[in-house]
């Protein structure tokens, strides 16, 4: 029996957005990776935006110029899916809260929670304190008071709350309970799935 050779892939492999994003990241202009790599603005202008495909060595001397291997541009990205289902329950103290992590254990940079609140339900009446840099909350459904030393802010389903991590406070649901969804970063605690 013969081997049968792999097809080559319907879609062409797209590189200019990692390009682009690596020079951006790099705060590097156009004119600036141009003089660098020795290439036109406008060429990687287009390469940019994958409407051409640069040949191997100008796809190195950009890499070069950008300090970037040229492997990293063809790698998948890591995906990691966790259905609401199956996300690990969670205590955060309070009562009327069903909490769930809805990113991996491991990841360590953010961590974001969805919370079913029941009617009333409460973080408690004591402040606490969440341990990151920032904390924000989506409140998805519901009405949702979150609780300072210094005054309380009334949220209605679609607003979001933004405050730095480490701040006293806590919440109270509505009497319709509430749906919210919480970014802690970076992650208050992770440890391996």
């Amino acid at each position: 029996m013969r081997p049968i050779h792999p097809t080559a892939a319907a879609e062409p492999i797209r590189i200019g957005a990692k390009l682009r994003s690596s020079r951006l990241a790099q705060g590097l202009t156009l004119e600036q990776l141009a003089r660098a790599s020795g290439l036109t603005k406008g060429f990687i202008s287009r390469i940019e935006r994958d409407d051409t495909m640069p040949s191997v060595p100008t796809l190195v001397q950009l890499c070069q110029a950008l300090s970037l291997p040229v492997g990293s541009l063809f790698e998948e990205p890591e995906l990691q899916l966790i259905p609401l289902a199956e996300a690990p329950a969670i205590n955060m103290g309070g009562t009327g809260a069903d909490e769930r992590l809805v990113t991996p254990r491991s990841e360590d940079r953010v961590q974001v929670l969805r919370s079913s609140l029941a009617p009333g339900a409460s973080g408690g009446e004591q402040l606490y304190t969440v341990n990151c840099n920032l904390e924000s909350l989506h409140l998805v459904t519901g009405t949702l008071e979150i609780a300072f030393a210094d005054r309380r802010v009334p949220l209605a389903a679609g607003d979001t709350l933004t405050f730095p991590g480490r701040t006293p406070h806590t919440w109270h649901a509505g009497p319709d309970g509430a749906e919210a969804v919480w970014v802690l970063i970076p992650a208050a605690w992770s440890g391996s799935a």
